[in-house]
């Protein structure tokens, strides 16, 4: 993206989309799994805010710094102890986990409303070795199961939308998209978000059952189709997901 293009689509006033909270089948199938898997309740906040919706940020990278969004402490404990359990498997060679799935989420009146859905599987491209996104979860923010401070993950490019001081080639059009949806404005020094933003994670096992529990059980691959396929039915433009939506 060139410095022309950033400057036409990094600047926005845009509200923030809300879905149709009408009751229909995609919302019941929706509404059981949540219900099923507590996201209600186990959901964390995913940004580490102080003063409201301000958003804390922080220097990294070397020899030249760049700002990041802060995750929350507590984001970052819930997973590092669900791929704890990705780990435990993998040693094991139990294979009773295929991966995390996750989720991006707000919460309205009507109950839990996607954002972002997405998945980390456990093992990596080759030779049945452990993922590079969860190996060195305890100590390694790079890559953090997806969710980390480098370009190239969620955290690093949406850091990359939302801040200033970022090279506009790291800039990327999706980003954009969540950078619109979630914060008052951008690019900014001084985040706010439009309304809390929470984060969900599981470690998933094959054997359990999705959104369509007459399917029977459901793998890791299986089940991010069929969520943003019913998210994206359900609660239209506000979900992110831009593949594996149904179009309309």
């Amino acid at each position: 993206m060139t410095q022309s293009d950033a400057d036409i689509l990094l600047n926005s006033t845009a509200p923030t989309p809300r879905y149709n909270p009408s009751m229909n089948n995609h919302r019941q199938y929706w509404n059981q799994f949540c219900t099923t898997n507590n996201i209600a309740t186990d959901k964390v906040p995913l940004f580490e805010t102080s003063s409201g919706l301000f958003v804390k940020t922080k220097q990294i990278g070397k020899p030249t710094l760049k700002s990041i969004l802060c995750r929350n402490p507590e984001m970052d404990n819930l997973i590092r102890a669900e791929c704890a359990k990705l780990i435990d498997d993998w040693k094991q060679q139990a294979f009773a986990y295929d991966g995390l799935i996750y989720m991006m989420l707000a919460e309205e009146p009507e109950g839990v409303v996607p954002l972002y859905i997405g998945k980390t599987e456990t093992l990596g491209k080759t030779n049945g070795n452990l993922s590079a996104n969860i190996k060195n979860i305890k100590t390694d923010t790079q890559k953090f199961a997806r969710w980390g401070d480098n370009y190239k993950y969620h955290i690093g490019d949406l850091s990359a939308a939302v801040l200033l001081g970022h090279d506009p080639k790291e800039i990327k059009y999706k980003y954009i998209d969540w950078a619109r949806s979630l914060f008052d404005k951008y690019p900014t020094d001084a985040p706010v978000l439009k309304r809390k933003v929470f984060f969900w994670t599981k470690a998933w096992s094959s054997k359990n059952l999705g959104p369509w529990v007459e399917f029977g059980p459901t793998s890791l691959t299986f089940l991010e189709y069929l969520l943003i396929g019913v998210a994206s039915s359900a609660f239209g433009d506000v979900l992110l997901n831009r593949e594996g939506r149904n179009r309309v």
